[in-house]
């Protein structure tokens, strides 16, 4: 009977990384500008390895991982006004 536990406790583990990684997988595309979907089934499907693609893989021009780094910016300012001030150029206001 304990074997059976021991293997529960192990299988319970290893669900919480592979949700984890799933969820991690997520963000980072979504804040890289491709939605969250792909790096959901990334994650699923792929699991720890997922979140070390999208780490690699490159954000699009207009991105939030771009506009605000990839934890985000503290500074207050939101994603649309970021890009109009881009639009603008650096001497125009």
């Amino acid at each position: 009977m304990t074997v059976i536990a021991l293997l529960g406790a192990k299988a319970f583990f290893l669900l919480f990384g592979w949700l984890a990684s799933a969820i991690a997988a997520s963000y980072l595309s979504d804040r890289k500008g491709y939605g969250e979907k792909p790096g959901m089934v990334t994650g699923i499907l792929l699991s720890f390895l997922a979140v070390i693609i999208w780490l690699l893989w490159p954000p699009k021009p207009d991105s939030r991982w771009k506009l605000q780094g990839p934890l985000g910016r503290g500074d207050g300012r939101t994603v649309a006004q970021l890009r109009a001030e881009r639009a603008e150029g650096p001497g125009e206001k």
